[in-house]
């Protein structure tokens, strides 16, 4: 198809950019979370399979339903390399995972919001004081809802908190048991659609987020080399998905019978393109996880510099 041929012709680094050595690893199991875009191109492609294949390496996806449960698969050896919100990495790295970040994706803004049912009356962000506020525990909704409410000067105890993972909060928010909704697309671009929802603040008017690719340790010590290449992967996967939007909501759309009406929103405002690890990403990433160590919500500070992967080449 299309998608496949255009990446692969991208593809400019080789396998034989790797020396050949005994303990070159058999697999990369990479996580990943049914709607993401970048790795779900890049599974679709198969340009991880057409890199790694010459060295021996076989390529496994493992499908999640978001963050957190693919970290402690991650912290307990199921997966080498996954891709996830800013706060999954904070909550497992104060459990002690021994894991890294070696890529980020800015947000841009827009690919998080703050949902609203039907016949809300509220307004603004200072409206949420008292309100049944859902989000995933330990996921980025959970971190954009703090930096929302720290924005609204409001305190966590005054808000009615609500930890729900995102299929069963879109039924609770369509049964009207919440007055809002933390989430990120493709749920936003889904649910805005429907009559009378709106978004009261999307992640552009809170504060920056980032999406991040991370590494266990183990792996990250072990095979440096092959790390590099799937960093350099990575980049060429995003930045082509940000420059055939129309491809990749179409794909989106055949994987997971969500509508391309509801993809082309999420994608047309989405953005993909990959950087390795980075002072400014490192820098937003500690205030996320600050505010979660000033809240109490893990069991102390979190440096984040102490999990970043530095390509040593």
């Amino acid at each position: 198809m299309l998608l496949r041929r255009s990446l692969l012709a991208a593809l400019p680094v080789c396998a034989a950019a790797v020396p050949a050595r005994a303990d070159t690893p058999r697999q990369l199991r990479i996580g990943t979370q049914k709607g993401e875009p970048v790795l779900m191109a890049a599974r679709q492609d198969h340009g991880f399979e057409a890199l790694l294949q010459p060295l021996g390496i076989e390529v496994r996806w493992l499908e999640f339903e978001f963050g957190p449960p693919m970290l402690e698969a991650m912290r307990v050896g199921a997966i080498d390399i996954g891709a996830t919100g800013d706060a999954p990495p904070v909550f497992a790295q104060a459990a002690h995972a021994d894991l890294a970040h070696i890529a980020a994706r800015p947000d841009g803004g827009k690919s998080l919001g703050i949902l609203l049912p039907p016949g809300s009356e509220l307004r603004t962000l200072a409206d949420l004081r008292g309100k049944r506020i859902g989000f995933g525990r330990g996921s980025r909704a959970h971190a954009l809802t703090l930096a929302a409410l720290e924005k609204a000067d409001i305190a966590c105890a005054d808000i009615k908190p609500v930890a729900l993972g995102p299929a069963d909060a879109a039924a609770a928010f369509a049964h009207g048991d919440l007055d809002a909704w933390a989430v990120w697309d493709p749920y936003v671009a889904v649910t805005e659609a429907k009559p009378g929802v709106r978004v009261l603040a999307g992640s552009g008017d809170i504060g920056p987020a980032n999406s991040f690719y991370l590494v266990s340790r183990d792996y990250a010590t072990r095979y440096g080399d092959i790390l590099r290449l799937v960093v350099q992967q990575l980049g060429r996967a995003g930045a082509w998905c940000d420059a055939h939007r129309d491809a990749v909501s179409q794909l989106l759309a055949g994987a997971t019978g969500i509508s391309l009406d509801a993809w082309q929103r999420a994608v047309g405002r989405g953005s993909f393109r990959s950087v390795p690890i980075d002072d400014t990403a490192l820098q937003q990433q500690q205030i996320v996880a600050d505010r979660f160590a000033a809240l109490r919500l893990i069991p102390g500070p979190v440096n984040v510099r102490d999990y970043a992967w530095r390509d040593a080449k």
